[in-house]
């Protein structure tokens, strides 16, 4: 089944700038990202980015950089400028890894793309993983409700679904920020104006629901191990790479 990775690496990260570049162990961590992309059997794998200091350092690595506009909001703009600027058909699977994923599970970039071949009528495929509903009203923490199918329902900040009294809680799941697209659907998504949810809650995904897209979720083959926001986030990540874990 062919697909194409593209790792989005902005330097100017609000919470921690240049972390795309800051170093873990023996390498920077778009770099860790890069190698777990290039281990998951893409057709292709590009870095996209802004900043020549971060195409300078991938290229010297061997990596294939497409340099994009400064100016984009988010990585799914990113993604849809290199879909158009390689010339991808609309068929082709994309799938978003994140450059602050250092340790993203290889099973995991294989069978977003599988989802997309296997649900012709999805629009997008992304993965979840249960939480628990202690950590659920950390806004920091994405929750996802899904049909029995695995059809997305919403995404919220919020701890969905809610307790209400004493009722038996249900189960919550955290969504893990890893997407597969086609790249078609990628210009038909950029082109949409934001929806009010997603202003409200400050998600992406929710433009894709509030214009009936088929979203497909499914429990992450592997576990996720948490990614890089902050500086807690970094320093927690060299411990980790460094013991070996």
């Amino acid at each position: 089944m062919p697909f194409n990775i593209v790792i989005p690496a902005r330097y100017g990260s609000t919470r921690l700038p240049g972390k795309a570049l800051l170093p873990i162990a023996d390498k920077p961590m778009v770099a860790w990202v890069w190698e777990r992309a290039m281990d998951a059997g893409a057709n292709r794998v590009v870095v996209a980015t802004d900043d020549e200091r971060i195409a300078d350092e991938m290229r010297s690595r061997g990596a294939d950089v497409v340099m994009t506009r400064a100016d984009h909001v988010s990585g799914t703009d990113r993604l849809a400028e290199v879909s158009r600027h390689l010339g991808w058909a609309d068929d082709a699977i994309v799938i978003n890894l994140q450059g602050d994923e250092p340790l993203m599970p290889v099973a995991n970039i294989q069978r977003v793309a599988a989802m997309l071949e296997e649900t012709p009528q999805a629009g997008i495929a992304t993965l979840m993983e249960p939480l628990e509903r202690a950590e659920a009203d950390e806004p920091a923490i994405v929750k996802v409700v899904t049909s029995g199918s695995g059809r997305a329902l919403y995404f919220s900040r919020s701890c969905i679904p809610a307790q209400r009294g004493d009722n038996v809680p249900a189960d919550v799941f955290r969504h893990v920020g890893l997407y597969g697209y086609r790249a078609g659907f990628l210009q038909q998504f950029v082109a949409w104006a934001p929806a009010p949810a997603e202003l409200s809650e400050s998600l992406e995904q929710l433009r894709a629901l509030a214009n009936d897209v088929w979203v497909q979720v499914e429990l992450a083959p592997e576990p996720v191990p948490a990614g890089v926001d902050t500086r807690a986030d970094l320093e927690a990540m060299r411990e980790r790479m460094a013991s070996g874990a």
